[in-house]
Order: structure tokens, then C-alpha cells, then sequence
């Protein structure tokens, strides 16, 4: 995502802009792309102040940090340490891995050195196999360290390799494993959007074309991915309605401008203006009950190993 950012720059005068992305990484929320860029969601670095929040208030003070060795894993890394200086403390260890990294690789280095450093929590920033053979070699080496994801990792397919994994070794790999949403349950029917995204998954069954897909793909009839994707969409009609019949690149950009707590069915309002292009900010907690993953409702029975 980062790299189509200087070309949305480059054809700022003619009025381009990107809307909804998914992703929460903080270039495009930052000077000289922030102008271009229309952010729903909240950022990686909002989801990991947020964790750091809720994890100090717990008695957490060891933190130590997983992540992919990019842009992305380092907007995560950055919410920590911004995170903990706020409360005059820095993180403990950090520990890396390469982007592309496998469910199979071996994370044991990466285990054995904040495991060594005696932190309280790894909050992690990555991609669903990387983190989720990090979650299997923490769990297979003993343990049981709390362990906290953002919503980018892909927590449904990352539950269904750590659950299948699971399934051939007679362990359980979802016990103290957090993951933090932009989104709220797609579960929750007490809110509209989710009621009205649900009806039109059933109705249209979407699925990723074959080119895209990985073999080891499985469809979801709902996920948090496609809901996020939903949310963005809701958006974007709003702005071309407000734009109306004739609608220019220059009017839909004023017409998403001009939202102001509008209420887009999930329980938060949302608001752009010519000042602020980030549009949500709410951050939720989700933990594993019965393979799913529902919303965090009692932090001690999440954390229990």
C-alpha cells in the first residue's frame, strides 16, 4: 500500500484521491499523503496505544514486541514505544521475522529471546502464519505468555492453522491469545450495519476469484476482513449520494468532507472534514471461545493460560 502512495501524490491536482484502504499503516495518515488519503479505520499505532493501555492496567510493565521486518510491522512496533513512553517506560525486547515467513518456519529463536528477557506480554504486528508460528513455538516451548495481535494479521485464518495444528498435536494453541479489531463482531446482530452486512453475505455468497486465491484458502461466510470491507463501502456510497447525480472527482472529495458523525450502523460515529481524513477510531478486544473469536467481556479469563 505504501508504494502507491507517491503515485496517488503525484495526481493530486487532478483531484485522486484513495479511499477506505485496508490497512492501518501511518504514512498515508501523515504529511504529504495524509491530503490524498481517506482513512476509515484506526491505525495500527491507535490498535497498539490501545493494547498497551489495557495491558499496563493490568499489571503488565516487561513488554516485549514481535513483528514483520516492514512498514508495517514497524507502525505497530512504533505504537508501543510511543505507547509506553507516555508512561515513562520503553519495551523490553523485540524480536523479528521476515515478511513471507510460514506457519511451519522455526520461531524458536524469536521465542527463546523474549522469553529470556522475562517480558509479560508480546504484542505482536504481522501477517496471519508468521504470528501464528510464533503463537505454535511459544505454546509448544512451554509458554504461556499473553499474546496480542492487531486486526491486520488475518485473526480467522490464523485461528484456523493454530486450531487445525492443534487438532494433530492435542495442545491448545488459542489459550491468553488477544487480538485487537477496527471493527466491531460480526456476530453482533444488535447493531444495523452488521445486520445489513450479514443479509448481503447470504444473499450474494462473494468469493475470491481462483487467480487469488491460495490453496489453502477456506471461505468464510463472515469474517472481520470483509466486514471492515462492508464498513468502507457504506462509506464511499455515502460520499457519492452527498456528491450527487453529476458527481466530480473534486465534489466527491468535498462530499466526504462534509460527513460529520455520521452513523454508519456499528455503534461509533464517523467524520472527515478538510482537517482530519481519519474517520474511526475505535479500537476492539477479541479473545478465542468455542474457535471463535467474540469480544472480550472478562480480561482475566482471556489472559488464563
Amino acid at each position: 500500500m505504501t508504494r502507491a502512495l507517491p503515485l496517488i501524490r503525484r495526481y493530486a491536482d487532478q483531484h485522486v484521491i484513495l479511499v477506505g484502504n485496508f490497512t492501518g499503516a501511518q504514512p498515508q495518515r501523515e504529511p504529504p499523503y495524509v491530503e490524498q488519503v481517506f482513512n476509515v479505520r484506526a491505525s495500527y499505532r491507535q490498535e497498539m496505544l490501545a493494547q498497551v493501555d489495557r495491558f499496563w492496567q493490568l499489571g503488565a510493565r516487561r513488554f516485549g514486541v514481535y513483528y514483520q521486518i516492514d512498514a508495517y510491522g514497524r507502525s505497530g512496533t512504533d505504537g508501543v514505544a510511543r505507547g509506553l513512553a507516555q508512561r515513562g517506560a520503553k519495551i523490553t525486547a523485540e524480536a523479528t521475522y521476515p515478511r513471507g515467513a510460514r506457519f511451519e518456519d522455526d520461531m524458536r529463536p524469536a521465542v527463546n529471546a523474549l522469553r529470556d528477557a522475562q517480558v509479560d506480554v508480546v504484542l505482536c504486528t504481522g501477517a496471519y502464519q508468521g504470528c501464528g508460528a510464533f503463537v505454535r513455538a511459544t505454546r509448544d516451548a512451554g509458554w504461556n505468555v499473553p499474546i496480542s495481535n492487531v486486526s491486520f494479521v488475518g485473526s480467522d485464518a490464523m485461528l484456523r492453522l493454530l486450531i487445525t495444528h492443534g487438532k494433530t498435536t492435542g495442545r491448545d494453541y488459542t489459550r491468553a491469545l488477544i487480538n485487537s479489531q477496527v471493527v466491531p463482531s460480526y456476530d453482533d446482530v444488535s447493531l444495523p450495519a452488521v445486520m445489513e452486512y450479514r443479509a448481503f453475505m447470504d444473499r450474494h455468497h462473494p468469493t475470491v476469484p481462483d487467480a487469488l486465491r491460495e490453496p489453502s484458502y477456506v471461505p468464510q461466510p463472515y469474517s472481520f476482513i470483509s466486514l471492515e470491507g462492508f464498513i468502507n463501502a457504506k462509506v464511499i456510497v455515502e460520499g457519492l449520494r452527498r456528491a450527487g447525480p453529476n458527481p466530480t472527482r473534486q465534489g466527491f472529495r468535498q462530499a466526504l468532507e462534509s460527513l460529520r458523525s455520521f452513523d454508519v450502523g456499528i455503534g461509533a460515529s464517523l467524520s472527515f472534514s478538510r482537517e482530519r481524513h481519519q474517520g474511526l477510531d475505535s479500537v476492539y478486544f477479541t479473545r478465542v471461545e468455542n474457535e471463535r473469536w467474540v469480544p472480550v467481556a472478562d480480561w482475566p479469563a482471556a489472559l488464563k493460560a
